[in-house]
């Protein structure tokens, strides 16, 4: 009698990083679609932001159904990645130059933010959550820096989160848009103004080399 063959189990693939791949896609649709939103609005093509991170117009559509969720997307991947960087920076600096350069940092994205502002403004219940995302991430990581500077005696003890984001927005806000180094100047004056009577304080920004 002849022994029965056994019909072999067909191999699993090799392993991929299906979900790896995914990812690598879904950022570069979204690093895509900040930059032509900042060039050409909003309203820019589909086709353009899809050519641009090297996807099909299919995969664009399979993440973002409608142009809102990718607008929500992207405020929602800058805010995070603003608010990651308060970690890492004060792992690296002093906690006053961790502030200083977190601040600086704060001012891309609110770059970001002016270019889908048209549409953030626009009264789409799909941005309804953003300002509420926004405070939950930022203002506790702005906070951390705060109190480890103040803790550090380099900063003043008196300021509130949402304080500061705000009058560094409006500092961004009237440097205009193209003034990079005019908003730099800004923002270390007023990292100046959060050192004045503190106890540890270092030698005013103006009087020391920039941080690049």
């Amino acid at each position: 009698m002849k022994p029965s063959l056994k019909a072999e189990k067909p191999k699993p693939p090799a392993p991929r990083s299906v979900r790896a791949d995914a990812q690598r896609n879904l950022d570069a649709l979204l690093e895509a679609a900040k930059a032509v939103f900042g060039a050409s609005g909003v309203d820019a093509p589909v086709r353009e932001i899809a050519a641009r991170a090297g996807v099909g117009i299919a995969t664009v559509y399979r993440h973002f159904p409608q142009r809102s969720d990718l607008i929500a997307a992207v405020f929602r991947r800058e805010v995070d990645a603003c608010a990651a960087a308060a970690s890492s920076l004060s792992r690296e600096h002093e906690p006053d130059e961790a502030l200083a350069r977190w601040l600086r940092r704060y001012t891309s994205f609110i770059a970001t933010k002016r270019g889908l502002a048209a549409a953030l403004h626009s009264g789409d219940p799909a941005f309804d959550a953003l300002p509420a995302y926004f405070r939950q991430h930022l203002e506790p990581a702005l906070q951390s820096l705060l109190d480890a500077a103040v803790n550090a005696g380099q900063i003043r003890d008196d300021v509130e989160p949402h304080e500061l984001l705000r009058a560094v927005g409006n500092l961004s806000i009237a440097s205009g848009e193209d003034e990079a180094p005019q908003k730099r100047r800004m923002v270390d004056l007023l990292i100046d103004g959060l050192r004045y009577g503190a106890p540890g304080a270092r030698p005013p920004l103006a009087t020391r080399r920039r941080i690049r």
